[in-house]
């Protein structure tokens, strides 16, 4: 007789494809408003779901302004600090960067800030491939619990949340859907 109890994990839709797509819409405007030379400016997303989110922006701004911004992705895989020697090794992404970063605002584009280490990371490999004259931070969701000085320029939604809990995006792109949702702790009794 099977007596497990099946996971009862809690989770919660907070934005769903309409809501998605109006953040990354809003988020666009900002970058628009912000940055009077956009001739100047590249969007850079993080591997995974930081690139499609930087190519969706890149798609709005040139759609609204006429400007089309540089394009790249980075992979932070050799700049993690939390990787564990002989455990799982992580999949390593291409790093993307086919333009000078010298005199560029790079905005960084990740799906969620929460420790500040990926941003880190990001920043380090940004640095070793060039100097841009200012970085900028977007990101869909601000979870808190910073462990580094780290804080972004744009921001779809701050959404506070317990350690215990986790914020998974889900893109068209990676994953099949647009959704953003909050999956709490297993719920008392279960296994």
């Amino acid at each position: 007789m099977n007596t497990h109890v099946p996971d009862r994990t809690s989770v919660k839709t907070l934005l769903d494809a309409e809501g998605l797509e109006r953040t990354i819409s809003r988020i666009a405007h900002e970058i628009i408003e912000r940055n009077d030379d956009l001739g100047r400016v590249a969007l850079v997303g993080i591997h995974t779901r930081g690139v499609p989110i930087a190519e969706r922006l890149a798609a709005l701004i040139e759609e609204r302004s006429g400007e089309e911004v540089e394009l790249g992705a980075v992979d932070i895989t050799h700049h993690r600090d939390d990787t564990v020697p002989g455990g799982e090794q992580p999949v390593v992404h291409a790093t993307s960067l086919d333009f000078e970063l010298r005199g560029l605002t790079v905005v960084l584009v990740d799906d969620v800030l929460y420790t500040g280490r990926t941003i880190r990371a990001a920043i380090e490999t940004l640095f070793e491939r060039g100097r841009p004259a200012r970085v900028q931070l977007a990101v869909l969701v601000d979870r808190g619990h910073r462990e580094l000085p780290i804080r972004p320029d744009y921001v779809g939604k701050n959404l506070p949340t317990a350690r215990s809990e986790r914020i998974q995006v889900e893109l068209a792109e990676t994953d099949g859907t647009d959704r953003i949702l909050l999956v709490g702790a297993p719920e008392e009794g279960s296994s």
